[in-house]
């Protein structure tokens, strides 16, 4: 294979760390340097002068020892990630910054033959790691980059791996380049081959797309090459379904509406920040009444769950499934009045059987079937007027931390639903109710979330000379509400509320 020189349009700035590998593997038990190459995301991010903190080398050799020669000489971690490609990793620490550098075996007989066998040209570039000064390109990855492009490698490329019909997708959003018109075609002819895809792999996938920039555009997309439909089948239902004022989009363009405004949300209380989310009036308005609460969000939209799956992406999953029942659930009134009732309840079950699906954790599963039923809560909370005592402390006690991921959700809610059609005023009021909800949870949780109760189980069974069963749960959810909305607040008082309690139902259990 030709090497070509690194064009003068794009140099390449090595770290300084790249250096101090060309020493360490200058020379092996033979007093011959180590045969190594950089390849793949690290030299197209080169090329692009994007921040590059990953190493991805390949070698003829196992890679395991080398990686762990690494990690030894700058003191850091190794870990052999995979046995039977002899693939290791190292973790180090490089003037102040953290490394990630994996050494793998070549998984075909050349180098040419490896880069070929790769996804995309633009991740099927390699530098000699002692001749920096030349690239091999079989593919023409530079190509792709001056036409920004994320073209296959092969005409089978998706065929023998149908999880890159989703990494194509995410490339191009954040690269912000085209597919170009081969990669389609393939997506389209061979994406219904993710079917044989196992779901977790499918799921990290999925949670890429999800958790990076402009996640509508990542659905719209798979929706747009036939993928949607044979990952998250219900999705297509919602297209072309109408409904009725204040909303003025179909049921599908609004939920790729809400996922656009909450994306925004998120990033607004994250590190992703920007002055343009700020400058909006509806998303401007609930920054500015939440900043006393900003880093209490912050925290909780940037947790992760299992094996580094993002909050936000749970979110815009959250998002996608919000309205997925509208169209099980669409009635006619005679007067032309469109509804969707029972819509949250039953659209929590579908979300439900996406997690199982997916594969997602209990937690998750769970965090994503609170969001979705009752993601209209807050908005009929606003609709009752006047939050009281005993209202904030049910939605938290019936949500806990779920509870902020719903106030977000229904705050992008409502400004997908009203769009240009927006009241000022109507909006402010809203979010000052959800202004006070979160104020519930982050600023009076003693008071009316997690207080210490007056009484416990085996002191009312003691007193008044009950069995254990399910009277003493409902006893103590009764009066744990009633201390939270101060109509108890001795443990005297506690005593006759729990013995008026009992006279009105009875001393026995039901």
């Amino acid at each position: 294979m030709t090497m070509i020189p690194v064009p003068s349009n794009r140099p390449l700035f090595w770290s300084e760390l790249i250096y101090e590998l060309q020493h360490l593997l200058a020379d092996n038990e033979n007093k011959h340097p180590y045969e190594i190459y950089i390849v793949g995301g690290t030299v197209r991010d080169m090329l692009l002068r994007r921040p590059v903190h990953d190493l991805d080398f390949v070698t003829p050799e196992d890679g395991r020892p080398i990686a762990r020669l690494i990690a030894n000489a700058f003191n850091g971690d190794y870990y052999p990630l995979d046995a039977e490609r002899k693939v290791g990793r190292a973790l180090i620490q490089y003037q102040e910054q953290a490394w990630v550098i994996d050494v793998a075996q070549l998984r075909a007989p050349t180098l040419e033959e490896d880069l070929r066998d790769r996804d995309f040209s633009i991740n099927a570039m390699a530098v000699n790691l002692h001749d920096l000064d030349h690239l091999f390109d079989p593919t023409d990855g530079l190509g792709a980059i001056d036409n920004k492009q994320v073209m296959i490698c092969a005409e089978d490329a998706i065929y023998r791996d149908p999880v890159r019909a989703l990494r194509a997708i995410r490339m191009s959003l954040t690269l912000k380049y085209y597919l170009a018109p081969e990669t389609k075609a393939a997506i389209r002819r061979d994406g219904p081959e993710i079917s044989r895809v196992s779901p977790e792999r499918v799921r990290d996938e999925l949670f890429k797309l999800l958790g990076k920039t402009k996640p509508s555009s990542a659905i719209a997309l798979l929706d747009h090459l036939g993928l949607l439909a044979l990952l998250l089948p219900e999705t297509p239902t919602m297209q072309g379904v109408t409904q009725s004022p204040p909303h003025t989009l179909d049921v599908w363009r609004h939920t790729l509406s809400v996922m656009d405004v909450l994306d925004n949300l998120l990033i607004a209380f994250g590190p992703r920040r920007t002055d343009e989310s700020a400058a909006n009036f509806g998303l401007g308005m609930v920054i500015f009444s939440l900043a006393h609460l900003r880093s209490e969000i912050v925290e909780h939209v940037q947790q992760m769950w299992p094996t580094e799956r993002s909050h936000h992406a749970l979110m815009m999953l959250a998002a996608l499934a919000h309205d997925i029942a509208k169209p099980i659930t669409r009635t006619v009134d005679p007067d032309g009045r469109i509804r969707f009732f029972g819509h949250p309840e039953k659209g929590a079950e579908i979300a439900e059987q996406w997690g199982l699906q997916l594969r997602l954790s209990n937690d998750e599963i769970e965090r994503l079937y609170l969001i979705v039923y009752h993601h209209m809560r807050p908005l009929l909370l606003y609709s009752g007027g006047e939050l009281s005592r005993r209202a904030i402390y049910r939605f938290w006690r019936d949500l806990g931390a779920a509870g902020v991921d719903v106030c977000l959700m229904s705050c992008a809610d409502y400004l997908a639903t009203y769009g240009t059609t927006l009241n000022q005023d109507e909006w402010l009021k809203f979010v000052q109710n959800i202004r006070t909800l979160l104020e519930g949870y982050y600023r009076q949780r003693e008071e009316l979330v997690s207080f210490p109760m007056l009484l416990d189980g085996r002191l009312i069974m003691s007193e008044f000379d009950l069995e254990p069963g399910p009277i003493i749960g409902q006893i103590l959810d009764g009066l744990r509400e009633a201390q939270a909305v101060k109509e108890v607040q001795t443990k005297h008082e506690a005593m006759v509320w729990v013995e008026h309690w009992l006279a009105e139902r009875g001393k026995s259990n039901p």
